[in-house]
């Protein structure tokens, strides 16, 4: 994922583009999604995919599998909202059941509240997302970081998101080789000894990343770290008339969208 992310920032087709515009989108499209309702989260997929896949040329299979990846989190968390219960007095008199059952003097019962909630929570959160994989896959993050510190951000605010964000990939990194090499011992061979070994790996998780941590701290020493991340580069960006174009009017017709159907 690592290398998916940075190398798809840095050789998306929107590269050129300057991040400010790419991130306006992406900020103004992110608001309305957290103010619309669920046809309009709709219509952002959709649209949001357009400027991913179609615009930036992001693979459709990478941007579909992270699409994937968060649907399957947030569906983890979808029975604490459509699952309620109450007392088995009372469930004759619930109208909000679809389907439930009586277990002792307790009904579990499927509200068609929740459910209700449950859809608009994930088509408001997919919506979301997909506005931050726009800016995840077309800003490379070094460039997030000197806007954030145009616009006054604290330094250290924007060293320890930088820092975050590496050690995301260095833990990845890690729990991935750690995985192979139990791979390799046949230790994920049998169920029991699959969660054996999972318990030895957690521990060499922590400590070879931990370890990863003490190397980079000591690299920076050695270089004349003072304290403050300087990132450099030399590529001159442009306003794209179409594309904000494009995006005032796909704002536009979101907005009424909304307007029109609520």
């Amino acid at each position: 994922m690592h290398i998916y992310i940075d190398t798809l920032a840095y050789t998306n087709r929107l590269r050129d583009l300057h991040p400010i515009q790419k991130l306006a989108l992406a900020i103004a499209v992110l608001f309305i999604a957290f103010l619309s309702h669920p046809p309009t989260h709709i219509a952002i997929l959709f649209w949001m995919a357009i400027w991913n896949v179609a615009y930036a040329r992001i693979p459709a299979e990478i941007y579909l599998k992270m699409i994937v990846v968060t649907g399957v989190f947030l569906l983890i968390s979808l029975p604490a909202l459509v699952v309620n219960f109450t007392s088995a007095a009372v469930y004759p008199l619930q109208a909000d059941s679809l389907a439930g059952v009586a277990l002792g003097s307790w009904y579990f019962y499927i509200s068609r509240t929740g459910i209700s909630t449950a859809l608009e929570i994930t088509l408001r959160s997919l919506s979301a997302v997909s506005c931050l994989f726009f800016a995840l896959f077309t800003v490379p993050f070094s460039e997030i970081l000197q806007l954030l510190r145009k616009i006054g951000c604290p330094v250290l605010l924007t060293e320890l998101l930088l820092l975050m964000y590496r050690f995301i990939f260095v833990f990845l990194q890690t729990a991935t080789q750690l995985w192979i090499a139990s791979e390799s011992r046949n230790g994920n061979r049998f169920w029991k000894v699959a969660w054996s070994s999972l318990g030895m790996l957690v521990p060499q998780l922590f400590f070879n990343t931990f370890k990863r941590y003490r190397q980079l701290s000591l690299t920076f020493a050695s270089r004349g770290f003072t304290g403050e991340f300087r990132v450099w580069h030399s590529r001159r960006y442009q306003f794209s008339l179409r594309y904000a174009l494009e995006a005032f009017l796909g704002c536009f017709a979101l907005l009424g969208l909304e307007f029109l159907i609520f």
